[in-house]
């Protein structure tokens, strides 16, 4: 319940930024973080809302000072920061990511994503996986929960940053029932393995 206010107040002010009708539930959470554990941070979660897949990360034995949560809404920006007091938590726009100088070299391992992907236009999803994958390092992965049958990301918009997607799972007890991919660079298995 303590997610629940919050999350109404953010969908009547702006539903098509929330772009979801209730809270993720922990089946969608568990399926977002079950390949996430310490040895694939620091964690960059987009889109983190009231913070339902850090607590999650946090349960996987992910440190506070390994995760950096960006949340465009001021509302859960606060609420984040109180509850998540060592996380560095940025009010900012994720489409904007890659000028933000967030790591200073390719150290990331992971990131989260709660965005709505497919609320959002083509520059927006090329604004924010380019800016992702600038702090990715290799073999790092960049997970996405859709609402869709589809991949949330037009293949198009894959090819031209040289990405792929392989979806993780779905479940149907999530509402609505939801699906994970994960997207990672076409290039990295020839460069640990080629």
């Amino acid at each position: 319940m303590s997610d629940l206010l919050p999350f109404l107040r953010a969908w009547v002010a702006d539903p098509r930024r929330v772009a979801a009708i209730s809270p993720s539930g922990s089946a969608l959470t568990e399926l977002m973080t079950r390949e996430v554990d310490p040895e694939n941070g620091p964690v960059l979660e987009l889109g983190p809302g009231t913070g339902v897949f850090t607590r999650a990360l946090l349960a996987r034995g992910l440190d506070q000072r390994d995760l950096t949560l960006i949340e465009a809404g001021q509302d859960f920006a606060h609420t984040l920061a109180a509850r998540f007091p060592q996380a560095r938590v940025v009010c900012m726009d994720a489409t904007r990511l890659g000028k933000a100088n967030l790591y200073p070299e390719q150290n990331l391992g992971t990131v989260i994503s709660g965005l709505p992907m497919l609320s959002m236009n083509p520059r927006q999803v090329m604004g924010v996986l380019d800016g992702a994958f600038r702090y990715i390092r290799r073999g790092g992965y960049f997970y996405q929960f859709t609402y869709s049958p589809r991949c949330p990301v037009h293949s198009s918009i894959l090819n031209r940053l040289g990405l792929k997607a392989s979806r993780v799972g779905h479940t149907m007890r999530n509402v609505p029932p939801s699906g994970v991919y994960r997207f990672s660079r076409l290039d990295d298995e020839e460069n640990w393995f080629g």
